[in-house]
C-alpha cells in the first residue's frame, strides 16, 4: 500500500493515480498560520486505481484566514475512490469550496465532508454521473456556532443507466448560526433505473439559530426512483433530562447528543487520529 502525505501543498496540484496499483492513500494538509493566511488552490485528481484521499484545512493562527478552492475528480471505470474533506478553520475565516466529479461506468465515489470551521463556509458540490452503474455516496456533517453561516449547495446529474446518488447531511446549529441547504437530484433522459436519495437533518441548539432547506428532484426520464426528506428540530427535553439525571451537566449532555447524531458518518473515517481530532473540535466549539 502506498502512502503520500503532502504538507502545505502547492496552490495547484494534479494527482494521477496510475492503474493496477494497490489502494493508494493520499493526504493533503493545508495549515494556515500567522505567515500564511490566504489560499487559492486547485486540485485535480484522475483516479485509474482505487484510492483513499484526505484533504484537511486547519488554522494554526487566530488571524482571519481566506480559502477559495476547487477540487476536480475523475473516477475511471470500476474504480473506488473515498474522499474525506475536513474544514477546521477558525470561526472568523472564510471558506469557499467547489467540488466537481465525473463518474465513469461502475465507478464508486464516496465523499465524507466535515464542515466545522469558518465564519462563512460556502460549499458547492456537483456530480456528473455519466457511467452506467456508477455510484456516488455523499455524507456531510456541519456544525455552526456563534455567528457562523453554512451555505451548502449539492447537485447531482444522473445520466448513466442504473446509476445511484445517496446524499445524507447531518448538522447542528447553536447560538446565532445559520444554515442554508440546497440539494438537487436531476434525472436526465436516458438514465433508466437510476436511483437517488437525499436527506438533511438539522439539530437546533438555540432559539436564535436558523435553518433553511430546499431539496429538489428534477426528472426527464420515467423509469427512475427519487426520494428526498428534510427536517429540523430542537433537542428533545426528555432525552436531555434522561442524560442529565445520570449526573451529566447540560453542556456535556448536548455534546453527547450531537456526537450521537454525527457518529454514523464519523464512523466512515478510518484514521482514528483524525476522527479524535474532529470529536475534540466538536466539543471545543460547543463549550
Amino acid at each position: 500500500m502506498e502512502s503520500n502525505v503532502i504538507e502545505k501543498a502547492n496552490h495547484k496540484a494534479k494527482i494521477t493515480i496510475e492503474p493496477n496499483k494497490e489502494i493508494e492513500d493520499i493526504e493533503i494538509r493545508y495549515n494556515f498560520d500567522d505567515e500564511n493566511t490566504n489560499l487559492i488552490n486547485y486540485i485535480e485528481i484522475e483516479a485509474n486505481s482505487d484510492a483513499n484521499i484526505i484533504i484537511k484545512y486547519e488554522s494554526e493562527t487566530e488571524k482571519k484566514c481566506f480559502h477559495n478552492g476547487i477540487l476536480k475528480l475523475k473516477a475511471g471505470k470500476a474504480i473506488n475512490v473515498n474522499v474525506t474533506i475536513v474544514n477546521l478553520l477558525n470561526n472568523i475565516s472564510n471558506n469557499f469550496e467547489a467540488i466537481e466529479n465525473d463518474l465513469e461506468d461502475e465507478s464508486n465515489v464516496q465523499y465524507t465532508i466535515i464542515d466545522l470551521g469558518a465564519q462563512n463556509s460556502i460549499s458547492n458540490y456537483y456530480s456528473n454521473i455519466t457511467g452506467n452503474g456508477a455510484k456516488n455516496d455523499l455524507k456531510t456533517i456541519y456544525l455552526g456556532t456563534e455567528n457562523q453561516i453554512k451555505d451548502i449547495n449539492y447537485i447531482a446529474e444522473m445520466r448513466g443507466k442504473k446509476s445511484n446518488i445517496d446524499i445524507d447531511v447531518q448538522g447542528a446549529l447553536n447560538e446565532n448560526a445559520k444554515k442554508h441547504f440546497k440539494g438537487t437530484i436531476d434525472f436526465k433522459k436516458g438514465c433508466k433505473k437510476a436511483t437517488g436519495n437525499e436527506n438533511e437533518y438539522c439539530m437546533l441548539l438555540s432559539d436564535n439559530a436558523k435553518s433553511i432547506a430546499l431539496p429538489m428532484l428534477l426528472c426527464t426520464e420515467e423509469d427512475v426512483e427519487g426520494n428526498h426528506s428534510t427536517a429540523s428540530g430542537k433537542v428533545q427535553e426528555s432525552e436531555l433530562f434522561y442524560i442529565m439525571s445520570r449526573g451529566i451537566d447540560y453542556k456535556s449532555a448536548v455534546k453527547l447528543m450531537v456526537r450521537a447524531n454525527f457518529n454514523k458518518i464519523l464512523a466512515r473515517i478510518s484514521d482514528e487520529n483524525l476522527k479524535n481530532q474532529i470529536l475534540n473540535e466538536i466539543d471545543k466549539r460547543l463549550d
